[in-house]
This record gives structure tokens, C-alpha cells and sequence, in this order.
């Protein structure tokens, strides 16, 4: 088994299945001795302003990359965007897809629809961790979008921050997920690796705590 098949929160006794058909509203991401929450509702809920703001500026085709259960795949489809969701949770995409959205069970490493054709690749709630490393993440995007696409990328709060790390999810009940790799990374730090993939910054900005970039 690689790092990239070790999938955020599977394995185990699935504790982001059991809070995805549940009233669970919080999950704990656990690593270095620390539990840091994940709140799991919002992922359920509706987009909100914050997420509606972001859309707006968005251009279509967009690939959401860990989509969950769809809730911006659904805000896009709503708003006229063409877009597609991928995400390795059978459950999240059961739950999309129940929904009517235009979601499939797919890695972002393995093949995907239309690569190269995507205007915007959407990496958000903490999405640039997956497979544990940042610039493979970013490589791998780079080939996924269309010549003047961009990727956008929601950051760790400390614009310094890279760090990578094994963690497991673990729940209220004391549910715990078999361990996958991940990782979090700030603003500076990010731009910084995407200068070695031909990427440079276009905007960044903050709403409401949360920290996003554009990069092209």
C-alpha cells in the first residue's frame, strides 16, 4: 500500500462513515499528540457566504479535489459552473451522488476525466494534505488543469507553516480511522513550492478566519 492509497480517514472503524450518516458534528484529527477538531457539519451543511464568495470568482469547468459529500460541487452547479467532484469516501460520494451531483469515487492520482481541460482545480478544507505531500499534490494538479487554469487553495492559517505528518480520525465515541498521511501548509510556504512547478501566486486572500490563494 503507498502513502496516496492510504486515504483520509478510512480503515479503522471508519469514523468519517459513521459521522457522515450521523448527527456527529465534530471529528478529531489526531497526530504529533495533539487532537485538532474537523468540523464535520460544515462539510454536511449547504455552502455558506464564505464559500458563495469564493465561487463567484470561479470559472468553469471546476474540479473539486475531496469533495465529501458535494457541498461545492452543489454551490457551483447551482451558480451555472460546470463542475465534477472526486473524492475516495464510498460514503461521501454515495451521499453526492443521492443528491444529484456530479460526483465520482476517483484518487487524485489516478486518471481523470478531461485532464489538462479543467479551468479551476479546487483544493479547499485542508484538501492541499492530501497524500501527506504538498508539492506531489501541486505537480499533479498542474497536469490536471487547462493551459491559464488555476488552482484554488485554501491554507493553513500561519503563512510559515509546512509540516507533514501521519494522523488518524477519531470521533466522540472513540471511533478511530486506520492512519494516512497528510499535510498542512501556509501561504509563503506554498507559494514557494509552487515556483518549482511553473505556479505562481495571483491573489490571496482571507474571509472570515479562512485563508485562500489562486495560483496559475
Amino acid at each position: 500500500m503507498t502513502l496516496i492509497d492510504r486515504s483520509f480517514g478510512s480503515g479503522g472503524s471508519e469514523p468519517y462513515a459513521r459521522a457522515l450518516r450521523s448527527d456527529e458534528q465534530v471529528l478529531f484529527l489526531q497526530h504529533d499528540e495533539r487532537r485538532s477538531p474537523m468540523d464535520i457539519a460544515r462539510w454536511n451543511a449547504e455552502a455558506d457566504l464564505v464559500d458563495l464568495t469564493l465561487l463567484a470568482e470561479v470559472t468553469g469547468p471546476m474540479l473539486d479535489i475531496g469533495c465529501g459529500p458535494g457541498r461545492m460541487v452543489r454551490a457551483a452547479m447551482d451558480l451555472g459552473i460546470s463542475a465534477l467532484g472526486i473524492d475516495v469516501s464510498p460514503t461521501a460520494v454515495e451521499i453526492a451522488r443521492g443528491l444529484g451531483l456530479h460526483v465520482l469515487e476517483r484518487n487524485v492520482f489516478a486518471p481523470i476525466p478531461a485532464e489538462g481541460h479543467w479551468q479551476t482545480a479546487l483544493l479547499v478544507d485542508g484538501n492541499i494534505g492530501i497524500g501527506g505531500n504538498v508539492s506531489h499534490l501541486l505537480a499533479r494538479c498542474a497536469e490536471i488543469i487547462a493551459p491559464g487554469g488555476e488552482i484554488v487553495v485554501e491554507v493553513h492559517s500561519d503563512p510559515t507553516r509546512h509540516h507533514t505528518y501521519t494522523g488518524t480520525l477519531v470521533d466522540g465515541n472513540g471511533h478511530e480511522s486506520a492512519s494516512f498521511p497528510w499535510a498542512e501548509v501556509g501561504l509563503d510556504r506554498l507559494a514557494e513550492i509552487a515556483v518549482g512547478h511553473g505556479l505562481i501566486m495571483l491573489q490571496s486572500w482571507q474571509l472570515d478566519g479562512r485563508e485562500f490563494c489562486r495560483l496559475g
